[in-house]
Order: C-alpha cells, then structure tokens, then sequence
C-alpha cells in the first residue's frame, strides 16, 4: 500500500497500489481538498487497519521539535508548527522516537501504567536506550536462563540451528533475486552451502561462529551482484556505513534487534545473557541470537525491495562529512520505517503453526519458543524460521 497521495481535491481516500484491499480504514481524515494524507503531513506512521477490526498502532515520530503529550484518553503528538494529532490510548502499543523529541512527564507516567516501551534513537538511527515497565520480570525463569548461558550443549544445539537457518534463508534471498537477474551467484551459493554441511560436526560455539561468517561474506558478495546499480556496495561495512545500501541494513538491523530486545524483555528474560554470540559489555547478545534467522527473511527482504523496486532514490541519502557516514534522510527515513512496518505487519506461514500470522507475530513466537526451551532445558524445543 502507498500512501503518498490521494486522488486530488478528494483528501478522505488513498490510492492502493498493491493488491491488497482494506474493509475498513482509520486514518481520520486529510485536510479536505488537499489530496494528502494526514499521516504523511505528520511525519509519523500509525498504521491500525485491518478488515473490520481497529488494531495496535506503531508510532514513528521523526521531526525534530515534536512533543509528545496526553490528553484524557489520547496521546497527542504536536508539531513545531502546532498541527497536532491524538492517538487512542488503548491503540498505541510501541513508540519510537528519532532526534529531539519531547515526551511530558504526564505521558511518561501513561506509558509505564500501560506497558508501552519507548525506544530513542538518534537521527541517524542510531540506538540510545528504552523506557520500559518492569512488571514483566521474572526472576526464576532469569536464573534459569544465566545458569544455561553455562551449559555447553545447550549453547552449541542452539547455535547450530540458529546459524544453519540464517544461512538457508540468505540462500533462498539470493536465489529469488537471481530469478530476474542477468548475473549469477551460483559460486556463493555453493560456498554458503559448504558452511551449513559443516556446521553438525564442530564442537564449539566460536567455530559456528567462524563458518557464519564465511557464509556471511559470500552471501553480501553475492547480493551486490544482484543489487540495483545506483545502490551497489562493497560487502557489508558498519559503524558507519560508509554506502546507501549499508545504511538502510543498519538502521533495518537496529529496528529488528530492538523489536525482539522488547519481546525478551516481556517473556522475563535478559537480553544480555545468550547463548550464541560472545558476551559484550552492553550488547544485548540474547537478541543479536534470535535476530540472526531474521536478517534476510525480513530486512534483507525490504532493502532489496525498496532498491530494485524503485521505491528510494539515491537523493533520499546524505553523506556525514565528519563521520564518513551515509543516513537516510528524513524523506528517506520515512520510505524506510513504511516499507519496514509495512513487512513487520505482512503475514508469514513459514512457521510451524496452525495458522499464519504477521512476521512482528512471529518474532514473538519465537521468543516464546526459546523461553520454554529455556524452562525445560531442552533446546529441541526451539526450532527457527527455514523459508523456502
């Protein structure tokens, strides 16, 4: 769904230009005749639409100088130039808040009653921290979880199943993108298989790790053949990302990690106590474990699509002269954040279920697998997302 305009002089309809169809949709209104839609004007994303039912909003706010407030049963975000919108507070599940934004003291204190985290990041993109309640800790599934960061086999059985299916599902991106594609990547493919047929006899943890990141080089190889060429990248570069193509993967990376950081968070466990990764002063290792199946399943997936589908353009990038760093800008960060919740929100069946639901559904399942992995020891019991 694009909702970048409506037919002109109408300002109440959007153009759909997918093939989705909506029964009902909640957007308030656009100022009449302006053909524009209000969620665009107000530099934010509330998508809570579905056939017949009005569902959770994500709140995205990116215009430096907005505060956030509440007013009775509405969170109300205001603008610099004081146009104002109220969201239902039994609506709004999750705010992220880019640059300098205000939140009141009042509004604070609603989102800590109400288990709403908040998530700051900078401009950029960049992760400073959560304001989260503390009403979903769990101290004896957490002792659990630190006494099993000790358990060797229950580490290396996690790893070899977590690594085994990132690695798959990097495979099947590239092959769906060589589909329509003159050039070939055959050859990574190849090497990325030849990591997974290792994987089941290493003994150690730090080994995986080793063949997760040959993979890793071939499959970034192999994507920036397959890549629009107004994007194309050097393989996978960090910290800053020194490339338009590498920006919007980290900034992806950042937004998924801290989607399941809260998800970790809300089963009572620690995000900085994992089993796959290497511990890191201040780095939530459990989330980079459960985020690595996710990375071309869903970010890799949006990047690629937003590039070869046209949807972001070069100029939507600045060039940082000081950091040598290249971010979004804040039409482009926009592109992003719609196309990214716009997948988070999109339906999956690659799970084991009875039924399908959104990939942000998934992210949660999977925690809850892991969390009862957890309690009973047993890391059979977490099996990761394989798309095909």
């Amino acid at each position: 769904i694009n909702f970048d305009y409506a037919p002109m002089g109408d300002g109440n309809c959007f153009t759909p230009q997918h093939t989705i169809m909506l029964d009902v949709i909640n957007f308030d209104y656009a100022p009449m005749g302006t053909g524009l839609l209000l969620v665009i004007l107000l530099d934010y994303l509330k998508l809570d639409f579905v056939k017949g039912v009005t569902i959770m909003s994500y709140l995205y706010i990116t215009e430096d100088g907005a505060t956030l407030n509440v007013d009775g049963g509405y969170y109300v975000v205001r603008y610099k130039d004081g146009m104002t919108h109220k969201i239902p507070s039994e609506t709004l599940e999750s705010v992220a808040l880019f640059g300098n934004i205000s939140v009141t003291t009042q509004c604070v204190k609603k989102f800590l009653e109400n288990g709403i985290p908040v998530s700051y990041f900078s401009k950029k993109g960049s992760y400073f921290g959560r304001l989260e309640s503390t009403r979903h800790t769990n101290i004896f599934r957490l002792k659990k979880q630190i006494a099993l960061t000790e358990d060797k086999n229950f580490s290396l059985s996690l790893a070899k199943k977590i690594i085994a299916a990132k690695i798959n599902n990097q495979i099947v991106i590239l092959r769906r993108y060589q589909r329509n594609n003159s050039e070939t990547v055959k050859h990574e493919i190849f090497m990325m298989h030849d990591s997974i047929s290792k994987l089941s006899d290493l003994s150690e943890t730090d080994e995986i790790m080793g063949y997760e990141g040959i993979a890793a080089k071939y499959y970034f190889q192999g994507l920036s053949k397959l890549v629009d060429k107004k994007f194309s990248f050097n393989g996978r570069n960090r910290m800053p990302p020194k490339d338009n193509f590498n920006s919007m993967l980290s900034l992806g990376y950042t937004l998924l990690m801290y989607e399941i950081y809260g998800e970790i968070e809300n089963k009572g466990l620690s995000p900085y106590a994992g089993f796959v990764h290497s511990d890191r002063e201040r780095h939530p290792t459990l989330a980079s474990d459960l985020m690595e199946e996710w990375r071309a399943v869903i970010v890799d997936s949006v990047v690629m699509s937003l590039v070869n589908g046209s949807e972001i353009d070069p100029e939507d990038f600045i060039h940082d002269s000081e950091t040598l760093g290249v971010y979004l800008t804040n039409t482009g960060m926009r592109k992003f954040l719609n196309k990214m919740e716009s997948k988070l929100r999109s339906e999956t069946g690659y799970l084991n279920s009875t039924y399908r639901m959104s990939f942000r559904k998934a992210l949660w399942h999977q925690v809850n697998n892991l969390a009862s992995a957890i309690e009973n020891s047993d890391a059979d019991l977490y099996d990761p997302i394989l798309i095909r």
